[in-house]
């Protein structure tokens, strides 16, 4: 059965990590450390009172809406398109590499119409590139042979969102996952995390699973549709340290340490199986581990929110995390559109969208809705 509460935490909580964590992306520890005190950052860093979120929730938002538009155009069927996601990185290209806001103009996501999201939060060269050489990449043809975590920290909505849209196999889900990360990261240790994040969220929101043993099926997952990959060994090999490292209860920065940094996809994915998988009942714990180290904070953050938003639901979030959080409204907005029933909206007959504020989201991408 699905649930609001996990749909709606899984995006939320990727938001409150990445917030958390942006402010300390580019500290060493001992600046972290030293700044904040030896717990390290705990609270969110506001400006112009909120905590601002980066590329990485901007990211997620637009693959929810590019899933949003494929199951709507094409009439709810599977398997979904996934050029209808790559043409909402295209407006998210816009909202960082315009001078500003633009009004007026075709879109391929209703998310360009918000003013908020057109800000530079220090993307990715990865996908930066990879968007304006305006070729989509795949598994079988790379754009280029990127390992970075871009393409795992933005997929979690393919996790949350297709099992509940029927009529895919899991493993279905988790290529679908592995193709979205690949459209801009060409290095199958950026894909098969991307994956492995997807399989891990599904069995969070819709099987009950704890984060540990959904990490375990979602490792077995990849060694079996990743088997031909050159990089599997290692990858998955990392993924089980992660996981025995959390069942241990392994000090937290020695932990990270032995994982990595966070910047590249299979370290920052393991990381943050460590921090939720230890801290598994305790979101703020979670969060604060995967945030105050040396390496990309706000990643590892998003992606352990991610996981337990998913498995906790958005009432085991601590009201401090979501209170100031940067366009809060419109990710619960973009959430509950990902749990809707597409049938709800569409004509059993024709196909066709029978909702109007729908139809101005993900058919005419002309949206003024609640965000303003």
């Amino acid at each position: 059965m699905k649930d609001l509460s996990k749909y709606r935490g899984c995006l939320i909580g990727g938001a409150a990590g990445d917030a958390l964590g942006y402010p300390v992306e580019f500290l060493g520890e001992d600046a972290i450390f030293h700044r904040y005190g030896r717990r390290g950052i705990r609270e969110y860093s506001l400006y112009k009172g909120v905590a601002q979120i980066s590329d990485d929730t901007q990211m997620t938002l637009f693959t929810a809406a590019g899933l949003l538009r494929a199951a709507t155009c094409g009439a709810g069927q599977v398997p979904l398109d996934i050029r209808y996601i790559w043409q909402s990185y295209q407006d998210w290209l816009r909202t960082q590499t315009e001078q500003s806001f633009r009004e007026q103009g075709p879109r391929d996501s209703w998310l360009a119409g918000v003013p908020a999201l057109w800000s530079d939060r220090a993307p990715g060269s990865t996908c930066l590139g990879a968007m304006m050489g305006g070729k989509m990449g795949t598994i079988e043809a790379p754009v280029n042979h990127s390992r970075g975590c871009g393409g795992v920290m933005r997929v979690a909505p393919v996790g949350i969102y297709l099992p509940g849209l029927g009529g895919l196999s899991q493993d279905d889900v988790d290529m679908f996952g592995a193709r979205a990360a690949a459209l801009t990261h060409g290095g199958d240790l950026a894909y098969m995390p991307a994956a492995v994040l997807v399989h891990m969220v599904s069995l969070l929101a819709h099987a009950g699973a704890a984060p540990l043993d959904a990490a375990e099926d979602a490792i077995a997952a990849a060694q079996r549709l990743f088997a031909d990959k050159p990089h599997i060994g290692p990858f998955t090999a990392l993924m089980e340290r992660a996981v025995s490292l959390a069942r241990e209860g392994a000090d937290d920065l020695k932990a990270i340490h032995a994982l990595g940094e966070g910047w590249v996809g299979d370290e920052a994915l393991a990381i943050a199986v460590f921090c939720a998988g230890k801290y598994s009942e305790d979101f703020e714990k979670a969060l604060a581990t995967a945030v105050n180290h040396k390496g990309d904070s706000d990643s590892t953050g998003a992606i352990t929110g991610n996981i337990l938003g998913a498995y906790l639901g958005l009432d085991a979030i601590p009201q401090k995390f979501i209170t100031d959080l940067e366009l809060r409204d419109v990710i619960l907005e973009v959430a509950d559109d990902l749990f809707r029933d597409i049938r709800e909206v569409l004509d059993a007959g024709t196909g066709r969208v029978t909702d109007s504020v729908w139809e101005e989201k993900y058919v005419r991408m002309t949206y003024r809705g609640r965000h303003g």
